[in-house]
């Protein structure tokens, strides 16, 4: 889906080009409004929202969600895989727990492994969007504020009426 973020000075035109929007039918997936850092109003017809708490915006978030994402692989296959492990090799490092013991440890070290194996390698992976983010984490310390639109797949925002109300610069988020 397509995403970008618009860096603004003003909120009025955030929630002036979110009116244009909705008034001329295009489907919003997502409307977000981050405020500035120093941001004194919070009143107005689009809540506010802070920097990391946008999970586009945050890759902590992100790093995050693709490690839950890898464990609920990782932790089942670490599992089998140290079922396995046990029971083809000749060691007898638990035997005093018995074989279904010896098995049960050995997939239970393996389950381990794979919750390790996960952050691992949500850490290792780096986002699409980081350029773009750091970008867009400058331009919020600088007190603008950040519209994030997201339409429906293949759809474009309509750029008429995003150029009416003059955005400081846009950035395009990679699509999830």
């Amino acid at each position: 889906m397509p995403i970008c973020v618009l860096v603004l000075k003003e909120r009025a035109s955030a929630e002036t080009l979110v009116q244009d929007l909705q008034d001329s039918g295009t489907p919003l997936m997502r409307v977000v409004l981050v405020a500035p850092e120093q941001s004194g109003t919070t009143e107005g017809a689009l809540e506010a929202e802070q920097f990391n708490s946008v999970d586009l915006l945050n890759p902590n978030m992100a790093r995050s969600r693709r490690q839950r994402s890898m464990s609920r692989w990782l932790m089942p296959f670490g599992f089998m895989a140290g079922v396995t492990f046990t029971q083809i090799t000749t060691l007898d490092t638990f035997a005093r727990f018995g074989d279904i013991g010896e098995a049960l440890i050995g997939g239970l070290l393996g389950l381990g492994s794979g919750l390790m194996g996960s952050f691992a390698a949500a850490a290792s992976v780096p986002s699409d969007n980081e350029d773009g983010v750091r970008i867009l984490r400058n331009r919020h310390n600088e007190q603008f504020w950040l519209l994030l639109l997201e339409t429906q797949a293949g759809l474009e925002v309509p750029w008429q009426l995003v150029q009416k109300v003059r955005p400081q610069q846009v950035v395009r988020l990679s699509e999830l």
